[in-house]
């Protein structure tokens, strides 16, 4: 009786898809804001929190590293634990956008923006 209308039942069904995808891209975006990783140098002794969006929360550094002239090799390790954290930041935030395009039935490894 409404021939030609499947095309826009189709066409309802993708935006539905889209709307649906658009929300839980939001939600990871929040999700990610309250997730953490730490990164660490010097065995511990130099620690950086950053949420998974790559931003640095907090910064950790034991006592312990102060003595004597190495200014140096504080500054290496308060740069090495950063970058930690940031690789990790990224990687958590990789795996959380896998299981996005996971639940949508995207194929694996299909970057969407951010």
């Amino acid at each position: 009786m409404f021939k030609g209308m499947g095309g826009l039942g189709d066409m309802a069904k993708m935006m539905k898809k889209a709307q649906e995808m658009q929300g839980k891209m939001q939600q990871m975006q929040d999700d990610l804001n309250n997730i953490t990783v730490t990164g660490e140098a010097g065995a511990g002794l130099v620690k950086a929190v950053a949420s998974a969006k790559g931003e640095l929360k907090s910064l950790d550094i034991d006592p312990s590293i102060f003595s004597g002239d190495d200014k140096e090799m504080v500054e290496d390790l308060i740069l090495a634990a950063i970058k930690d954290a940031q690789s990790r930041a990224s990687e958590r935030s990789r795996q959380e956008m896998e299981k996005i395009t996971s639940e949508l039935g995207l194929p694996p490894g299909m970057d969407l923006p951010f």
